[in-house]
């Protein structure tokens, strides 16, 4: 027999389409936010979101009678007709935000236009007769509360996962808003605690860093910009120095919005191929502004895909921006840094604008950062050099150079001094495990989201301490009590390359020890002495397999005929 529900059921339902969890709530509120020209944006959650999530903005704010259809069905202020969905250039347009969040939680809006006249709306889906609205004070701007999230649908609310998860989803959320506005200034704030701030910025480079807490590596990324028919790309690439063995800090935005696109991820990585050790992945952003009626963004409630008119163009572009940058940051700065060494009118301008493509924070012939001194010891080797190796100096703070007597008449060495520490500290923890730990003042404290990454944690906690890592607890809560001596991996990137381990299977052993090593040697602009580079130099010629463990090779060689015939005497 059919029946036709209750209204009140009915928007329930429709609701779970476009609320399913807390994060739905952090992007839709941020989405009006947006739409509103804010400058400042608090968002807020307790508990994962479900207990509370707030998002608080300075924009425009809603008058009396705005507030009162604000939360009806389809009630929007961006689109009168079908048509206008074509020319739309704001975040938000259907107008099933802010009813879904009244049918999912108790809701409160807090507005004003001009900081006189505020109204506070409140809404619960248990309410018989609508919503209620009075005055209230209040800045100009507005401040969306929901509570009790699913309170009301205990069905749904059973299907929430730990409030640590959702909180790590919302904040994902909240860093994909942040992420394409960096002249606004975005705060995180969870039970109390501001978490990640945002300070406003120019700069989409400085904006990727913050959130991506990339701070430390920021020299290594890169703005590239590009364009194409009815679009432009801006585009944050991170250098090989940065990379990830897995695609979580790739990013697609259209307008604005996080996209997912797989075709676009693939021209992200198809015009950086080459740069990057096999199995690894860059980490980046690409911001496409596309003119809305080359787009439909209306094809999914939550906005995540986007149907272009012209796919194959944008993937081209993406394509041969990064290309031709690359390209030129590679294979003619070999070039420009010959030409250098004859002449000193080359700026950077001049060896940065390559093929019409500009780029921020890579230059051809790279400025490396001040020398510092290195972070861990080199290990100590009792045999001494060999005769036949002369060490000659280090270039770029990165290559140690050596010669070495052959039967071919000597042989030129240049050596990648992190590559060759990694590989050494990566064979030494495969052979013998991490007897060196540096136990931490304060544990990092974590909480895993499912009990397969508590079963995992549990299993492998003997094994994971005879690789330096030392963790206690269990049943959702966990915490790091000490580390291999060297590592420099922040408190959350720690956490994540933890878990991470779960996902490669026998292998997580080697895995971890490749993590240790790449965390743990010299790195790039690391200040080495004569001696600690011939002692380093010595080891990594010595290598059985002289690749990293990502799989770059360790040293270049360059026999004297190479030499010779470089320079046209054979």
């Amino acid at each position: 027999m059919i029946k036709i529900l209750p209204p009140e059921e009915s928007r329930r339902i429709a609701a779970g389409e476009v609320i399913d969890r807390p994060q739905s709530l952090m992007r839709e509120f941020l989405d009006n936010a947006l739409d509103a020209g804010a400058k400042n944006i608090t968002a807020k959650i307790i508990a994962g979101g479900i207990t509370l999530l707030e998002v608080s903005d300075d924009g425009s704010g809603m008058s009396r009678e705005d507030l009162e259809l604000c939360t009806y069905d389809h009630a929007t202020s961006k689109i009168e007709k079908l048509d206008d969905l074509d020319l739309c250039k704001t975040m938000g347009f259907r107008g099933e935000a802010l009813a879904a969040a009244a049918a999912s939680a108790n809701l409160e809006i807090l507005t004003s236009q001009d900081g006189r006249e505020a109204w506070l709306l409140e809404s619960s889906p248990e309410f018989t007769g609508g919503i209620r609205i009075r005055q209230a004070r209040r800045v100009r701007g507005t401040t969306v509360r929901a509570m009790g999230l699913f309170d009301a649908t205990p069905a749904r609310k059973k299907f929430l996962k730990r409030e640590s998860a959702e909180g790590a989803a919302c904040r994902l959320s909240f860093i994909e808003k942040a992420l394409p506005f960096p002249n606004i200034d975005f705060r995180f704030e969870e039970d109390g605690e501001l978490k990640l701030y945002l300070p406003a910025t120019e700069s989409l480079k400085d904006r990727f860093a913050d959130t991506m807490e990339l701070q430390a590596e920021k020299p290594f990324l890169n703005e590239i910009s590009g364009k194409g028919e009815g679009f432009s790309l801006k585009i944050i690439a991170g250098g090989a120095e940065i990379f990830r063995n897995d695609r979580k800090k790739q990013f697609i935005f259209a307008n604005g919005r996080r996209i997912q696109d797989y075709a676009l991820l693939q021209a992200f990585e198809y015009g950086l191929q080459g740069v990057f050790p096999n199995g690894t992945h860059p980490v980046g952003a690409v911001f496409i502004e596309i003119d809305p009626a080359l787009a439909d963004f209306n094809i999914h409630p939550a906005k995540r895909e986007v149907r272009f008119k012209n796919l194959g163009a944008i993937h081209r572009a993406i394509t041969q921006t990064l290309a031709a940058f690359v390209g030129g940051s590679h294979t003619e700065a070999a070039n420009l840094a010959e030409i250098a060494l004859f002449s000193e009118d080359l700026t950077a301008n001049d060896a940065n604008d390559i093929n019409g493509i500009v780029g921020v924070g890579l230059k051809p012939t790279p400025t490396m950062p001040t020398p510092t001194v290195m972070p861990m010891s080199l290990p100590t080797y009792q045999d001494a050099t060999p005769a036949s190796l002369r060490y000659i100096g280090r270039v770029f703070n990165l290559f140690i150079i050596v010669e070495k007597a052959d039967s071919q008449g000597g042989s030129l060495y240049l050596i990648d001094q992190h590559a060759a520490h990694e590989r050494i500290l990566f064979d030494q923890c495969i052979e013998g495990g991490i007897t060196v730990r540096q136990d931490l003042l304060s544990p990092i404290v974590f909480t895993t989201e499912d009990a397969n990454e508590d079963a995992f944690l549990q299993e492998h906690i003997s094994a994971l301490k005879r690789m330096g890592l030392v963790l206690s607890g269990g049943n959702g809560r966990w915490q790091i009590e000490a580390l291999p001596q060297g590592w420099q991996l922040s408190d959350s990137d720690t956490v994540n390359k933890i878990l991470e381990l779960k996902n490669a299977g026998e292998d997580f052993t080697r895995r971890w020890a490749a993590t240790t090593a790449c965390h743990s040697a010299i790195r790039d602009g690391d200040y080495l002495d004569a001696s600690a580079a011939l002692n380093l130099a010595q080891k990594a010629l010595a290598l059985p397999d002289p690749h990293c463990p990502h799989g770059r090779p360790v040293y270049v060689r360059l026999s004297r005929e190479d030499l010779l015939k470089a320079v046209k005497r054979i």
